[in-house]
């Protein structure tokens, strides 16, 4: 990172570090809301992670909740679709969730009492998380705006996202070394309410069942990393090549 200017170099890894942080952030909410209008991979995750085949067999076991198997694939992707969107309005409509046959019938509202609370503490949590997004996508403005003012120049994009890679394959290291299970578990017990349930059988959650949790959301992860990482790769290459032209000389 270089720079025309006489900064101190703390100043110029702190604005390296700042625009990285900010372009990760920005990455995350891009791939958030890309997977959102795809119903996060579910219509395509429902057979290569056996989601009919597992709902096949714990729908029946259900303790409050009848019939659920003899919902089809498409009224299941429609249910999480309705889920999704769900929480996408803060919750709204959650309660009005119902599961029909394959003829039409309606066979019985879908979420019970503390799964809708869950979901409305996710709704709030999304909420939160999507604001971030948005604070990060306007410091990354903020940021390249900032570097130009002070004609200073970002690395390669191919070293920032090699810095990148360091910080996250540590924090990765980390989840593996206390365990995923305990991480994820851990997390929920921070994030959500200590009076709220978070976790729920199979036999008492028609929500459990039809997300196959916490299995899907591995699935979805694995894609969000995916989407994040060409985004932050476009980021880093509009960033380096902004600012390197913008210090050539007679700009």
């Amino acid at each position: 990172m270089t720079q025309t200017t006489g900064s101190r170099q703390p100043a110029r890894w702190a604005s390296l570090a700042t625009f990285i942080a900010a372009a990760l952030l920005a990455s995350l909410y891009l791939s958030w809301r890309l997977l959102a209008t795809l119903d996060f991979l579910y219509p395509w995750l429902y057979e290569s992670a056996s989601i009919g085949q597992h709902i096949d067999e714990f729908a029946p076991q259900n303790r409050y909740r009848e019939r659920f198997e003899e919902t089809t694939r498409a009224e299941r992707v429609r249910l999480f679709a309705e889920i999704a969107r769900a929480i996408r309005r803060d919750g709204r409509g959650l309660e009005l969730i119902r599961y029909r046959d394959a003829d039409g019938e309606t066979l019985g509202i879908l979420l019970r009492p503390p799964e809708r609370v869950h979901l409305q503490d996710v709704a709030r949590l999304v909420t939160r998380l999507e604001a971030v997004g948005l604070v990060a996508m306007a410091l990354l403005a903020f940021q390249l705006v900032y570097l130009r003012r002070r004609r200073t120049t970002l690395p390669a994009a191919v070293r920032m996202l090699g810095l990148t890679a360091l910080g996250i394959l540590g924090a990765a290291g980390v989840v593996l070394l206390l365990g995923p299970r305990d991480v994820f578990y851990q997390m929920h017990v921070w994030v959500f309410p200590a009076d709220h349930q978070w976790f729920f059988y199979y036999q008492d959650s028609l929500m459990s069942t039809l997300m196959k949790a916490p299995y899907l959301f591995g699935y979805i992860t694995v894609a969000l990393v995916a989407l994040a990482t060409v985004f932050l790769a476009l980021i880093f290459t509009l960033g380096a090549r902004l600012t390197r032209q913008l210090d050539q000389p007679g700009r």
